[in-house]
């Protein structure tokens, strides 16, 4: 009778599908232990991404599914979680004090890439990791002002290395630390991607789960060179739901994949606006495009989120969504949002290629 009991509680909790990982529990590989102590049911997950706030929901879930099955008179479900070092393509040096580095990108500006980059790394940080922001924007640097930053400058302690700013739990570095905020980058490609190698491998990161980059928009240098001799664990694709935005992301999705870092997922911003005094919702930028990149090109959605008001005022203020309410609809949506992201490169460790092909430009 034991054996058939733990067998039917075997099965169950393989069979549960966790809105996370998008499938079940068996093949996300998170199950560590499954026995009994009498009638109760005792289950230990192992998850690979930050779930201080998460892992107690599942659990709770868990054990409440697992309380159905007869002969279960009680359950206890505990969840651990760690976060691994993504594979990466051979040949790229890691970066002290870096276990994974998440490129944040768009096909064109004006999409809501930083702001999404702000409040994903507040939301990896509000689940229990360590995060780092690099703002990569090197003509156009938005970090500084969205993190509350505006006039720090960052130290060195040898001389040699400069020490990351810190601004509600999240390291940061820009090249909008060391320049006026009003001055203008009049650099040409190779300064720019010089001054991005620098303060990646220049500066002191420390102990960092996620460092998430904020691309600059478009596939020019900065990208390639990013992709190329950085070692990135993955990345995410920021768009709009509308056609014209769409048309640029998948050319930053493409350019990923040609360059074998695993894209993690798209997230579609902007994505419905909620009246603030009646309701009404409108999708003022079109609908579903964030979906039809998704299932065009085989890869999570990871996300939509609102055209709100709020978002905008908070991060000109300097306090980011998350970092002001976390418990909130806007926030816990980033939090969804970024535990998406996190079980998707938990996922997709192993996947990088072992090598980066060598890119050609050709004349046709």
């Amino acid at each position: 009778m034991t054996e058939v009991l733990l067998a039917a509680v075997q099965d169950a909790v393989g069979r549960y599908s966790d809105p996370v990982f998008g499938t079940d529990l068996a093949t996300a590989g998170a199950i560590h232990d499954v026995h009994l102590e009498g009638s109760r049911a005792v289950v230990e997950l192992r998850l690979h991404f930050p779930a201080d706030r998460y892992g107690p929901e599942l659990a709770a879930a868990l054990e409440q599914y697992l309380m159905a099955i007869d002969g279960v008179e009680s359950a206890s479900v505990t969840v651990n979680w760690d976060v691994p070092i993504a594979t990466v393509a051979s040949g790229r040096e890691p970066i002290a004090g870096v276990r994974n580095i998440v490129a944040v990108a768009s096909g064109k500006g004006g999409v809501g890439k930083s702001t999404t980059t702000a409040n994903l790394a507040l939301a990896l940080a509000a689940e229990g990791a360590t995060v780092g922001i690099m703002d990569a924007d090197i003509y156009g640097p938005s970090q500084p002002k969205m993190m509350g930053l505006t006039g720090r400058r960052p130290t060195s302690v040898d001389g040699q290395r400069l020490e990351p700013l810190v601004a509600h739990g999240i390291q940061c570095m820009s090249i909008g630390f060391m320049v006026d905020e009003d001055d203008a980058m009049i650099w040409r490609g190779p300064m720019a991607t010089s001054a991005l190698n620098q303060l990646l491998g220049q500066t002191d990161w420390q102990n960092l789960d996620y460092l998430l980059v904020d691309m600059p928009p478009g596939t020019g240098d900065i990208q390639l060179t990013l992709s190329q001799q950085v070692p990135v664990s993955g990345a995410v694709i920021v768009t709009t739901p509308q056609d014209i935005a769409l048309l640029d992301a998948i050319k930053g999705l493409v350019m990923f994949r040609k360059v074998s870092i695993p894209v993690l997922g798209v997230i579609e911003n902007m994505s419905m606006h909620v009246c603030s005094n009646c309701g009404h919702k409108e999708s003022i930028f079109g609908e579903g495009g964030g979906s039809r990149l998704s299932e065009k090109f085989d890869v999570p959605l990871l996300g939509a989120l609102p055209l709100d008001r709020r978002i905008r005022e908070e991060t000109d203020d300097g306090r980011p969504t998350v970092a002001v309410d976390p418990d909130g609809a806007i926030g816990k949506a980033y939090i969804d949002t970024a535990r998406r992201m996190s079980a998707a490169l938990a996922a997709a460790t192993g996947s990088a290629a072992t090598a980066f092909p060598k890119i050609v430009v050709e004349d046709n």
